[in-house]
């Protein structure tokens, strides 16, 4: 299946190819040549991105959203209770080999943890990266799950057979995880995009499963909503500061920042961080001579 919709200004391809849904928006006067590769996060898929991939296209940028399997468009390939981070990174390692030019990575939630797995064991030399309300350095355990699991000790409970859908089991359940009273979406809209989910993934980012890198050469950007339910904003600034990223937090947002009433202010300032450390990057030898090669 491969369709293309043409809009003003650019074009949205949407395709399912070997398995993987994509979700592709380009600008038809490109300020830019790197693109933008979105990885989601658990439960949702490339459809997270769709008004960020518009305010993107129109700035001049390229972007790339793509689902997991299992998730959105892409069909399961492996029972969703057995999938894995290292399952999983393994698709977003295949999209950046995808793409003919080195793409900025924003990951978002558990697509944040999976940044940090590529940017540590596959590559740490990208033009940029960016957190987007991401699991924490290192463990989800202070900062997500046992927060979760105090609201909702029933869907913890039912977590135990490998599957973390009991969290989100019910539109209540779904919206007091992600959204605020104010977001794009109603409870209802959103349960209805969201998809099963394995369990074990909540485990797996934390000791002794999991080691941070804390030093990076690519330039990272953390992104963090003041009312995120899931991760909260001191845990998230904690590990900005530790690993020298750049930190915005966000007023009022909770966690799905992509759907948020603020959701253009914050893609806004994303893009505006963007184009100073791209400028940057551009301008240098090294980067000239990555180019050239």
């Amino acid at each position: 299946m491969d369709k293309v919709f043409e809009r003003d200004g650019f074009t949205v391809h949407h395709s399912v190819t070997d398995g993987v849904e994509r979700i592709s928006y380009r600008p038809f006067a490109p300020s830019c040549r790197t693109p933008l590769l979105l990885q989601h996060g658990m439960w949702h898929g490339a459809w997270v991105w769709s008004h960020w991939q518009e305010i993107f296209a129109r700035a001049g940028y390229e972007s790339h959203a793509f689902s997991l399997p299992g998730h959105g468009g892409s069909p399961t390939q492996r029972p969703i209770p057995f999938c894995t981070l290292g399952y999983y990174r393994k698709f977003l390692r295949q999209e950046v080999d995808r793409l003919e030019t080195a793409p900025v990575l924003i990951g978002h939630s558990m697509g944040g943890a999976l940044v940090q797995r590529f940017l540590k064991q596959d590559r740490d030399d990208l033009p940029a990266a960016v957190l987007l309300a991401p699991w924490t350095l290192r463990s989800t355990y202070a900062n997500g799950l046992l927060p979760m699991m105090r609201r909702d000790p029933i869907g913890a409970l039912w977590a135990l057979c490998l599957s973390a859908r009991p969290f989100v089991r019910n539109p209540e359940r779904a919206a007091q995880s992600f959204i605020s009273h104010d977001a794009l979406l109603t409870p209802r809209e959103l349960y209805q995009r969201l998809d099963r989910e394995s369990g074990l993934l909540l485990l797996q980012h934390n000791p002794p499963f999991w080691s941070p890198k804390t030093e990076f050469k690519t330039p990272l950007l953390w992104i963090a909503g003041e009312q995120d339910r899931l991760i909260t904003e001191k845990g998230a600034r904690k590990s900005a500061a530790r690993i020298g990223a750049d930190y915005i937090c966000v007023p009022r947002a909770a966690h799905n920042l992509m759907v948020e009433a603020s959701y253009a202010e914050t893609a806004n300032n994303l893009l505006n961080w963007l184009d100073d450390k791209l400028a940057v990057a551009q301008a240098s030898p090294l980067w000239a001579t990555a180019a050239a090669g």
